[in-house]
């Protein structure tokens, strides 16, 4: 599975980007997709996630009310809606799959990375 994210730049702050993430290739089921940030000096972070069976949304409760998920499964894409930037949310954003491999040993869940995007939200 390759990843493919799209849509970071600069903008000012209380701004709004929209981030895409298009996933292709085979290689087992794509069971969640997320969005990872990480900035400068600092360890990478969760910020959000959907499920692919039952739509489950999750957040960091730094994107609740300012950031939306969203997926496309007939594009096989999913979106990442933030508005209100702040300083704090300058970073690379990562898109990230959990694949589930299924094989005669067993179910097996692998993890897939986009390259990145930077998103830079300026004061």
């Amino acid at each position: 599975v390759q990843l493919a994210e799209s849509g970071g730049g600069l903008v000012q702050f209380g701004g709004s980007l929209r981030l895409s993430c298009a996933s292709s290739g085979r290689g087992g089921d794509i069971t969640a997709m997320g969005w990872y940030r990480q900035a400068p000096g600092k360890e990478r972070e969760f910020v959000a996630s959907i499920r692919t069976v039952n739509g489950y949304i999750n957040y960091a409760d730094s994107a609740k009310g300012r950031f939306t998920i969203s997926r496309d499964a007939a594009k096989n894409t999913v979106h990442l809606q933030m508005n209100s930037l702040k300083a704090d949310d300058t970073a690379v954003y990562y898109c990230h799959a959990e694949i589930t491999v299924t094989t005669i040993e067993g179910r097996h869940l692998l993890d897939a990375w986009g390259q990145g995007t930077q998103v830079t939200v300026s004061s």
